[in-house]
């Protein structure tokens, strides 16, 4: 090993770069997939063992899905002891709502609006991932996306980027730290950069074709906050973008994000996506492919084979030159060196840490809040909820109210299946009341793998009039439908947003039993829930909310917390709205002047089921003595605004007060309404408080097409409430 650690980052970094060989450097710039049980035998043939022989070369810079002390300390003593340099692996796993203990689905953490809370689910994962050896997670997912037909809405923070911004932030030091040399913080890396959410029909892998004020006004912001937030990694994507898929695209990933924002960690291609330049019809060949990728400014290959066997050749045959691999090489080892991985290679494998920072109580207790906290209460039809604690009969139904695996959500590959508590075991905590549960429909499962699909029962109505039976005979019905947690994630788009297999028509017939139903949706992104929203008087929003699902769930229904969520994506009437999203624009023709020659359905409603934005309690808030303390402002004045907020009901509750502008005429066309403050305030029964916001150039102006920051003088309004329909607004004027 070399000894450095008497320099700077950046001289160590120099230093170390100056004794490399071109094919060392290439090593670097490869991440392989943890290739065999390094418990057990070498590999001795295929794939396998060129990998193995690698790594002992140094011709690997990072593993991933290499996880437990044990074995991340064998693959790194292999790389720190018997390569002639003795790089340490940096090593990457997918943290993305929790390591083993898990927090809920990130859209659901995204509900709370509570950034404290978010930040702390984050610190938790990067304490139990660290204790396991890993040094790295590829999250935070920071895509918006304003279509629920992706599956990949579950895994972001949904469909406003400033929302997503503040979240991504929250995110990254939680997962960071204030000194990632420690060993119980992680790298971050947000991804996919860019444009991956807004996917052509919802569609997994697909292309993307948007505009330039899209681009950088919804799509870049979370990105930008997350670079500010001193992000040490960016993972590119899949999509292409202007015709170019982007895991090659210079203007992404040079021009913009290290060059115009002066990011100084390193890029990481998503799985095999430089070899994918090829199936894109982008490159012919997989050396066409590492050029266009490398130069591009994509410093890492994640399982792609691409870069190790393309390379040094290119560099050597004068194609590229030898700065591009200095360039992605200083920033992965400047990571390294942060994360203290060259002063102490083994600093995540200390196997009593994993002993007692993986599943402890006091991480429960933290996801269990958090869990709380992301419940959004949609529809609360003559106070059916709270239960009450004592004396009430209640059937619980649904195919979901005794699961234990589906809570957990996807993207929890460090979990252990089937360790969440059940809706049926946190209402069993609550025993003065009679509760009787019945499934309804089953669940059809196949194996335990990542890449399992579970559907729920579309054929067998054998157990609905047990169902029936039980609703005849109870006070309430709470009903647990909604999406298995494989039927949302990576690879899991759908066509239809309604309830899967026969659960729509299970809740109709309990409904003609009994209509007093509390429906509780499990679910990883908005569904068409039109019948429901009609004839339901109950409606929860619980998500898949991870290790204390139930828990959180029951304790919301019984009023030992009261729900304060609102929806981080809209929620439409059906299928054929999306997208929809609040921010639209008014269009030419937004309102009815004819019967026909407007902007409108024929079959539906232009407004959304449930807006962004929106969400119930059991309490009420009344707004009051809305003011913006003046008429006009120049484009450089921070502009005070206030409002008072009162509970005015019987429980003690908490209100996301929610501030929007417009924009009223811009050089481009400005939305209807845009999210700019924000504020969670607790208040006591009865209690009041004025809650103040600032509006700067931060938040008055926005992108042009060509990602220039500009704020225009002219008419604004602004608007305060409790969701992004809200009717308080005032109106103020800019000038130069």
């Amino acid at each position: 090993m070399i000894d450095t650690k008497n320099e700077t980052i950046n001289e160590r970094v120099d230093s170390l770069l100056s004794k490399m060989t071109i094919e060392e450097k290439v090593g670097q710039m490869n991440q392989y997939n943890g290739f065999w049980d390094v418990t057990g035998p070498v590999p001795e043939e295929g794939t396998a063992k060129t990998k193995f022989e690698h790594l002992k070369k140094g011709w690997v810079g990072s593993m991933l899905n290499v996880r437990g002390t044990e074995n991340v300390k064998e693959v790194q003593r292999i790389a720190v002891e018997e390569t002639r340099l003795g790089i340490p692996l940096i090593i990457g796993f997918d943290v993305i709502h929790g390591y083993k203990t898990l927090s809920p689905i990130p859209l659901a953490e995204a509900a709370s609006w509570d950034l404290e809370a978010i930040e702390k689910s984050a610190r938790i994962a990067a304490i139990e991932a660290s204790a396991s050896g890993i040094n790295w997670t590829f999250a935070p997912m920071v895509d918006i996306s304003r279509d629920a037909r992706w599956g990949r809405v579950m895994e972001g923070a949904g469909e406003d980027p400033y929302l997503g911004s503040k979240i991504a932030k929250a995110r990254v030091k939680g997962f960071q730290g204030d000194d990632l040399s420690k060993n119980n913080t992680i790298a971050a890396c947000a991804k996919h950069f860019a444009a991956y959410g807004f996917s052509e029909s919802g569609k997994e892998y697909n292309t993307v074709d948007i505009g330039t004020s899209t681009l950088h006004n919804l799509v870049l912001p979370p990105f930008k906050a997350a670079v500010d937030s001193d992000v040490k990694t960016i993972m590119n994507s899949f999509n292409e973008l202007n015709g170019v898929p982007v895991t090659a695209s210079k203007y992404l990933q040079r021009d913009i994000l290290k060059e115009k924002w002066g990011f100084n960690g390193f890029v990481i291609s998503d799985w095999a996506s430089i070899n994918e330049i090829i199936s894109w019809g982008h490159a012919e060949n997989k050396r066409e492919a590492a050029k266009l990728a490398s130069t591009a400014g994509s410093d890492m290959d994640m399982e792609g084979y691409v870069y190790v066997r393309e390379l040094a050749k290119l560099v050597e045959d004068g194609v590229i030159k030898e700065e591009i691999l200095d360039d992605a090489v200083r920033r992965i080892l400047r990571v390294k060196f942060e994360l203290g991985l060259f002063d102490d290679p083994y600093k995540y494998c200390d196997e009593e840490n994993e002993k007692q920072n993986i599943g402890n109580k006091s991480h429960h207790d933290a996801v269990l809040d958090v869990a709380k906290k992301s419940i959004v209460l949609l529809k609360n039809k003559n106070n059916l909820l709270p239960l009450k604690k004592k004396g009430q009969k209640i059937a619980l139904i649904g195919p979901l109210a005794d699961e234990k695996n589906s809570p957990l959500g996807s993207w929890r590959l460090g979990s252990d299946d089937n360790t969440a508590i059940s809706v049926l075991e946190g209402m069993q905590q609550y025993k003065e009341n009679t509760l009787v549960f019945e499934k309804g429909l089953d669940l059809v499962e196949g194996n335990t793998a990542f890449t399992q699909q579970v559907n729920i029962n579309n054929t067998d109505r054998s157990k609905i009039k047990e169902a029936i039976a039980a609703a005849k005979n109870a006070d309430v019905v709470v009903m647990v439908l909604g999406e298995h947690g494989f039927q949302s994630g990576e690879g899991r788009s759908r066509t239809e947003l309604d309830l899967p297999g026969l659960q729509q028509e299970l809740l109709e017939e309990v409904y003609k039993a009994n209509k007093n139903i509390v429906l509780v949706l499990n679910n990883g992104r908005p569904l068409t829930i039109e019948w429901a929203d009609a004839n339901i008087p109950t409606i929860v929003e619980a998500w898949q909310l991870g290790s204390q699902s139930g828990n959180a769930i029951a304790n919301v229904l019984y009023g030992d917390y009261n729900p304060s969520g609102k929806l981080p994506m809209t929620f439409p009437r059906n299928v054929g709205q999306v997208p929809i999203y609040y921010n639209y624009k008014s269009t030419g023709r937004p309102n009815k002047e004819s019967h026909v020659f407007w902007s409108h359905y024929i079959d539906s409603e232009n407004t959304p089921l449930y807006p962004f934005g929106h969400g119930l309690s059991y309490t009420s808030f009344e707004y009051s003595n809305f003011k913006i303390h003046g008429e006009k402002f120049s484009i450089n004045d921070e502009i005070k605004v206030t409002v008072d907020l009162k509970n005015s009901g019987e429980y003690d509750g908490k209100e996301v007060v929610q501030l929007y502008i417009r924009d009223l005429f811009g050089s481009t066309t400005r939305p209807v309404r845009e999210l700019k403050g924000f504020e969670l305030v607790p208040l006591k029964k009865g209690e009041s408080k004025t809650i103040e916001f600032k509006l700067t150039r931060k938040e008055l102006g926005f992108f042009d097409n060509q990602g220039n920051y500009i704020v225009e003088p002219g008419k604004f309004k602004v608007f305060v409430g409790g969701s992004s329909t809200t009717k308080l607004e005032l109106d103020f004027e800019l000038t130069e």
